[in-house]
């Protein structure tokens, strides 16, 4: 039974670290682009963007937007300015204001 314990607690452990650090490798990055296209079914925009900080080159290409309600602000052709938020491989836009709507 104390061999349990100890094996439970070292698994929580190793959890919490885990956790901890996933937390530490998120970033948060500023956007600007406008809006080229949307798909409604999986909640992505595709956006023209300039350079994104230390993480990409000005591009356009397709980013998932977070949470619904902030897909629903989009119309294609907006201005926006938005959070890109990093974890890993996988980002999504976020805080979307609509500066010049279409």
């Amino acid at each position: 039974m104390t061999r349990l314990i100890a094996v439970l607690l070292a698994a929580l452990a190793l959890a919490a670290c885990s956790s901890q650090q996933s937390q530490e490798q998120v970033k948060r990055y500023p956007i600007e682009g406008v809006v080229k296209g949307l798909d409604a079914r999986i909640k992505t925009a595709v956006i023209q963007a300039g350079k994104i900080d230390d993480w990409m080159d000005a591009m356009t290409m397709e980013y998932q937007v977070k949470p619904d309600a902030e897909f629903q602000k989009l119309h294609v052709g907006d201005r926006i300015a938005a959070t890109v938020v990093v974890q890993g491989e996988r980002f999504y836009v976020t805080d979307v204001k609509v500066v010049q709507a279409q």
